[in-house]
């Protein structure tokens, strides 16, 4: 493995030639580990610094043949190498770092805060140290930070800051400075705030300043891989860098920004002649990066999971995310693992930072064999294959949105240049707007409002550039003018966020999908509008795939369970989850790929999903829970236990538990508020879910869990016959799979007591009698809901239909819906032929009504008079037949 390493490595050669016995060929069977550093340095005991110096250049030869021999010799994969290289900086600067501070402190005394505790100089690692992924001549990049200003407790005080500036320059010096033993690393300081022209060291406080008026794009970039080596307080390091680099909503502007930073660099690349360049030429490593780290500033904020610093960490969850397709992930994992493992080998020869390809010939033709090629142009054709690969998938996010044609031009400056000029409005015209004075007319006012002039001048730029692009979107999805009116309510509520605008530039289907959404339905219009974070689903590539509730769930509760330390996110990651689903079901459903029935059950087990999250999750944050688990259960009514849900609908539901622990009553009233307050505060990303909780014992007046057998005997004792009709349209929705099926056990036993059909159908109809009286009729129109001949009226039939016959007929306590068990009674001759099932397509006729409307932005289902008769007809035949 030496012989190998001496042919390909003239650098490993020098060290052989300087000290042959220098590393123990025993040694080169196993990696080399963070212990066995440690333990060489410490064995080395350095009285001096001249002496520290020679144990860490002596351990970094070391550490580097080892590993040159063991990579070589395909012992060692790329996760090794990197992470070896990565445990070797990390000890060096950490033993170097406590053995300078503490003579340091010797002269001047230790560096303490204002309360009096020990300072420590944190040192964080940025670019490939701070992903853990080295390489093996790389330089290390590295910012100073010190908590807070003081002065150090000694003879010879000095303030906290010289004290660390002058820790910080010994650090350098000890890692950087050649001697005849070498270097131990390059250290890159430009990183820091103000780059080389600030301070070597700055404070927390500083650090925050600066990141608040002059953090720039490219630093965020770069503080993606920051990651605190040394000292301490690193949560109020991380308190503000995350905010800085990872924005709380999607920040689509990145793409523009990193679009920039990959121009300057191509052109330096270009000054220099340097294609060959593997890191930083088309195709390279730089563009493997900048894909992985593009989705982490855009999302990151939002999704913890995509805080990670490791490339190929972050590919992986761009994967789990659904964000880039996976055999392209797997294509550019492969890619980056063949450039690293490469420039390894090229950097292997001299021990020189490069990634260019060598020259001579007699070095490409070693690089190739290294490599496992059996000839140098046998390499390049492998390195070209994965550079067109790398450069295909960036160029996809990278290069731009389509500029405008000549016509876009036109409409462009007629629109903007000359907006009260006729010639605009027959440009508009020309697109096949009716009314295109009025349109031209609220663009102007748009861009004259107070609104538009306190939007940044960037935000404003991208205002005018998206302008045209909408007017022609809106152009291909009719009613047009009704279509660009709903465009531009979205675009003037999103216009204080840059970002949203960034993502309609930058991804042009997704100007296409939104006009396709919006002409279809105000109600989606106004969502997006509320919930303009939802503007990224329409980019999202499985959009139009139906949600598998058990892989949502779970990964759901992975997010939530990352970020347990957070509520106020966990909040917003569920109502970013809810918002989320809920709008990709409305995709789905405008474009008739689901039947109501089907959003329906899709509605509420996307509600089941969020009540089980929810439960799990307020009781793990209970600080007085009594048990692992709880023994408690949600009980879903109405349309959740019906599971009709609709898009805005409330959740009826009410809590039960069975543990005979004397606090349970109380954790699980805590438990319940808790619950209640996680489904329905309002926070930046929206309200849960509006719940209902009065259907428990005694209504609102009554305790807010009950137990299930105090459950069971107010329904057999105390509960009215409205309360038995809701019983019908209930079930266990979440929670204690025992305390469902004993509510379960409950619910049969109630709805098949036997009952006074006479009684029972005064009752019913006196309740329903009460509601008719409560609603005010409008003569000129019909409530498909509570009007006669309505919604109500069938609801009311099926559950008098099951409390008065399912003591004889048990198969109409399944809840099976409205329409099935209209079916179910008219086959058991409950109902006369033809009634039922008439009333039943009126049933289904009203919901899908009732549902077009609320998509068209009525708030109430109402028809003309005239409308519906053949439907209304039918359920007052079935109410006349059942109820009179």
């Amino acid at each position: 493995m030496l012989a190998h390493a001496s042919r390909s490595s003239r650098y490993a050669r020098r060290l052989l030639a300087k000290a042959p016995d220098l590393i123990d060929a025993a040694d080169l069977g196993q990696p080399c580990s963070r212990a066995d550093m440690v333990a060489a340095l410490e064995s080395a005991a350095p009285p001096d610094e001249a002496s520290l110096w020679r144990a860490l250049r002596q351990l970094r030869a070391r550490t580097l043949l080892r590993l040159i021999a063991r990579d070589l010799a395909g012992a060692a994969s790329l996760a090794e190498v990197t992470a070896t290289m990565s445990d070797l900086a990390e000890v060096a600067i950490a033993r170097a770092l406590d053995w300078l501070d503490a003579r340091l402190a010797e002269v001047h005394g230790e560096p303490v805060d204002p309360d009096g505790c020990r300072q420590r100089l944190i040192v964080v690692a940025m670019g490939k140290l701070g992903g853990r992924e080295l390489n093996v001549s790389s330089d290390i990049d590295l910012v100073f930070v010190y908590p807070e200003g003081a002065d150090t407790a000694g003879a010879r005080p000095l303030s906290c800051h010289e004290y660390f500036a002058r820790l910080g320059r010994k650090l350098v010096a000890a890692l950087n400075d050649l001697t005849e033993d070498g270097f131990v690393f390059r250290v890159d300081m430009r990183l820091r705030p103000y780059g080389d022209s600030g301070p070597l060291v700055c404070s927390l406080d500083t650090l925050e300043s600066y990141f608040t008026a002059q953090g720039r794009p490219w630093e965020r970039y770069a503080w993606v891989k920051g990651r605190a080596l040394t000292g301490d307080r690193h949560d109020e390091l991380a308190a503000i860098v995350t905010p800085f680099v990872y924005r709380r909503h999607l920040d689509f502007s990145a793409i523009q920004s990193m679009r920039e930073l990959h121009s300057q660099i191509r052109a330096e690349v270009k000054r220099r002649d340097s294609a060959d360049n593997i890191k930083l030429g088309p195709g390279g490593i730089r563009e493997i990066e900048f894909t992985a780290q593009v989705f982490q500033l855009i999302r990151g904020g939002r999704d913890p999971a995509l805080q990670v610093r490791p490339t190929l960490a972050a590919l992986q969850v761009i994967g789990e995310r659904g964000l880039l397709p996976v055999p392209v992930l797997e294509q550019l994992t492969v890619a980056y693992e063949f450039l690293r493992r490469l420039e390894h080998r090229l950097q292997y020869l001299d021990d020189q930072q490069t990634q260019s390809l060598p020259m001579d010939a007699a070095d490409r033709e070693t690089v190739a064999r290294d490599m496992g090629a059996p000839d140098y142009p046998a390499l390049l054709s492998a390195l070209e294959a994965h550079r067109a690969i790398v450069a295909e998938a960036f160029n996809g996010l990278f290069v731009g949105p389509p500029g405008a044609d000549e016509e876009g031009d036109r409409l462009d400056t007629v629109v903007l240049a000359a907006a009260d000029d006729a010639e605009a409005a027959a440009q508009i015209g020309a697109l096949g707007f009716e009314n295109p004075v009025r349109v031209l007319a609220r663009i102007v006012a748009l861009r004259g409002s107070a609104r538009f002039r306190r939007m940044s001048a960037s935000g404003q730029a991208r205002f005018d550039r998206l302008l045209p692009r909408l007017l022609r979107s809106a152009a291909a999805c009719p009613p047009i003018d009704v279509t660009f009116d709903r465009l531009l309510d979205i675009v003037e509520t999103i216009g204080r966020r840059e970002s949203y605008l960034a993502l309609l530039l930058e991804f042009p289907q997704a100007l296409r999908a939104l006009s396709g959404v919006v002409s279809l339905s105000a109600w989606a219009c106004g969502y997006l509008a509320r919930q303009p974070m939802l503007l990224d689903e329409l980019i999202d590539p499985n959009q139009r795939a139906e949600p598998d509730w058990d892989d949502l769930g779970a990964t759901l509760r992975a997010d939530l369970a990352a970020a347990d330390d957070n509520t106020e996110r966990q909040m917003d990651m569920l109502r970013h989850f809810k918002h989320g689903q809920t709008f990709r079901l409305l995709v789905l459903d405008l474009a008739g790929a689901l039947s109501l029935e089907h959003l329906s059950d899709h509605l509420s087990d996307l509600a089941g999903v969020v009540l089980d999250t929810v439960l799990t999750t307020t009781w793990r944050h209970l600080r007085s829970r009594h048990r692992e688990q709880p023994s408690f259960a949600i009980i879903g009514y109405g349309k959740l236990g019906g599971r009709e849900l609709g898009y805005e609908s409330d959740l009826d539901i009410i809590f039960l538990h069975d543990d005979d622990a004397p606090e349970a009553a109380e954790n699980y009233a805590r438990l319940a508020q808790r619950i209640n307050t996680w489904l329905t505060s309002l926070t930046p990303a929206g309200v849960l879910y509006e719940t209902d909780l009065r259907l428990r014992p005694d209504g609102a007046s009554g305790l807010l869990v009950s137990r299930v057998e105090a459950f069971a005997e107010y329904q057999h004792r105390s509960a009215w016959v409205w309360e038995h009709q809701a019983l019908t349209r209930a079930r266990f929705v979440v929670g204690d799979a025992a305390i469902g099926m004993r509510f379960e056990a409950l619910r049969r036993d109630i709805l098949c007591l036997e009952r006074d059909p006479v009684s029972l159908r005064t009752e019913v109809a006196a309740m329903r009698a009460r509601m008719r009286a409560e609603h005010a009729r409008q003569p000129d129109s019909f409530d498909l809901k509570l009007d006669p001949g309505g919604i109500v009226d069938v609801e009311f039939v099926v559950q008098f239909l099951v409390l008065a016959h399912a003591n004889r007929h048990p198969a109409l306590i399944e809840n099976r819906g409205n329409i099935s068990l209209l079916a179910q009674a008219e086959s058991l001759g409950l109902l006369p032929p033809g009634v039922g099932t008439a009333a039943a397509d009126a049933y289904r006729d009203y919901r899908r009504l009732q549902h077009k409307l609320r998509l068209g932005g009525e708030r109430e289902p109402r028809l003309g008079t005239g409308e519906l008769t053949r439907q209304r007809a039918a359920v007052e035949r079935l109410w006349a037949t059942v109820m009179a």
